[in-house]
């Protein structure tokens, strides 16, 4: 329900929308990840992908707003999908908040939708459900539809934007004064060589998370050098919470997703900060996922090498603990630092 706290009647994310000169290799990625393809659009090459609660569009139109968007973009998300309560009263009141609306003209889905991050759409959508949603209205079956084996992701748990230096304020002000997102952690991170800023917002409905990440020092961190190649700012990464990330990784081996290296003395003394690990430690470090938590719970979770362009996918299980992995704020940031020297970027 729309209410002074959540004004949209914002209810979590339907679909993110991807858009890349090379559909092929990121349809493969998608598969390796355990992601069906199961539908196309009625009258569009727009095909559709499920896991769980996860849904993916993949855009192969040549023209259109999503081709427009990988031409400027290089492989991009492109749009999403946010879940409303009515999306007609939804958009109306974006634009009142101060959201630049979308024409039909520039849009490839015919929802009503609003400008966000970098100039992406963020479409309203009301129909969504097992039975009654877009994919059974909008989307028709394929004759060959490729059916792969469930690799344990639930949801997007959350989604990270990068944005110029100066403008975390402005992107978070976006989310909080337009959909009601209310900020849950500030972050000040410095490596060997660079450092970034990041805010992290939860939506009003408490469904998923923005942290949005800015660059700190120096024009070669982490944050900058996505900037660049992505030409704009941007979602950097999508999270999937699994239900058992050390099952998911097993069936992930082989495929075409890379994750970052960790350094193994990490190992020596992350089971006695976060002891309640129930799960097999040798699993643990030989998948090398990291490890967070205190008194309330733990988090397991890890992130892939760049896999579109910048943008990266990471893993987390949660065992009652609703955090980031702070505590791995430093290993995973000099792990990023190490990938960027090894790619001569540092």
């Amino acid at each position: 329900m729309a209410s002074e706290q959540n004004p949209l009647g914002l209810m979590g994310i339907e679909f993110t929308e991807f858009a890349t000169t090379d559909t092929d290799f990121m349809h493969q990625v998608f598969i390796d990840f355990g992601f069906s393809m199961l539908k196309k659009a009625k009258d569009k090459e727009i095909y559709y992908y499920k896991q769980n609660d996860i849904n993916f569009l993949l855009n192969r139109e040549r023209a259109g707003f999503s081709a427009e968007f990988a031409k400027s973009h290089g492989p991009a998300i492109c749009s999403m999908g946010w879940r409303v309560e009515d999306a007609e009263f939804a958009f109306k009141t974006a634009v009142e908040r101060g959201a630049k609306p979308a024409n039909d003209c520039h849009k490839d889905m015919p929802y009503p939708a609003i400008y966000g991050i970098g100039d992406s759409l963020i479409y309203f959508i009301d129909t969504f459900g097992p039975d009654n949603n877009i994919y059974t209205t909008d989307f028709e079956d394929l004759a060959k539809p490729q059916i792969v084996a469930d690799k344990g992701f639930m949801e997007v748990d959350h989604l990270t934007n990068n944005v110029y230096k100066g403008t975390m304020e402005h992107w978070a002000k976006f989310y909080k004064e337009i959909f009601g997102f209310t900020e849950v952690r500030y972050f000040d991170i410095s490596g060997v060589q660079t450092a970034l800023l990041s805010y992290a917002l939860r939506s009003p409905d408490g469904s998923f998370c923005i942290p949005i990440n800015e660059g700190k020092g120096n024009d070669s961190n982490q944050i900058d050098e996505y900037l660049r190649e992505y030409d704009g700012p941007g979602v950097q990464h999508l999270a999937f919470r699994s239900r058992d990330i050390v099952g998911s990784l097993d069936a992930m081996e082989g495929t075409s997703i890379e994750t970052l290296d960790i350094i193994p003395e990490y190992y020596d003394t992350i089971f006695d900060k976060v002891p309640q690990v129930t799960e097999d430690r040798d699993r643990i470090k030989h998948h090398q996922i990291l490890v967070d938590g205190d008194d309330s719970g733990y988090l397991l979770q890890i992130f892939t090498k760049n896999l579109f362009g910048p943008i990266f996918i990471e893993i987390i299980q949660r065992k009652n603990n609703l955090g980031f992995g702070e505590g791995n704020f430093q290993a995973l940031f000099e792990s990023i630092e190490r990938d960027q020297m090894k790619r001569g970027v540092l």
